[in-house]
């Protein structure tokens, strides 16, 4: 079968960092071609960056799969989500994508990001700082700077 992997979580929709990926999972899981081990949801992890987005941003995942499912772009997904409530605020956009785009360099999360780095094979590379960087190393792409 042919798998593929979704888009790297630097894409922003609507200046949010993450969005664009959890809704390229939600679809290539739906079309079969989603690589094994990825978290979708909340419920199977509650610390995977789909179920952060998800309590952060106070969205319910099951609208975000349902509004993916029906089609249509990231940002068109995402203005439907967001429909009626107030869009997030240059502060708050840059709040979540630090948080997001740092994880695992220096905090709670660094010891997890080690354990995954050594299971995938990436024990040796301190270039990958953050789970963002294990994923776009993983996924064949070049870890890209914060900003």
């Amino acid at each position: 079968m042919n798998r593929q992997t979704p888009v790297s979580d630097h894409v922003r929709t609507r200046g949010l960092v993450y969005f664009a990926r959890m809704v390229d999972k939600i679809r290539l899981q739906a079309k079969g071609v989603l690589p094994p081990g990825y978290h979708l949801g909340v419920v199977e992890d509650p610390t995977s960056f789909d179920a952060r987005f998800c309590r952060h941003w106070e969205i319910d995942y099951e609208q975000v799969k349902a509004c993916t499912l029906r089609g249509g772009s990231a940002e068109a997904v995402f203005d439907e989500v967001f429909r009626g409530r107030k869009a997030p605020n240059e502060e708050q956009i840059l709040v979540w994508n630090l948080f997001l785009l740092k994880r695992g360099w220096r905090d709670s999360g660094s010891a997890g990001l080690e354990q995954n780095k050594a299971r995938d094979g990436f024990a040796g590379r301190d270039d990958l700082r953050t789970y963002v960087d294990l994923h776009d190393a993983d996924e064949g792409r070049e870890p890209t700077p914060v900003f």
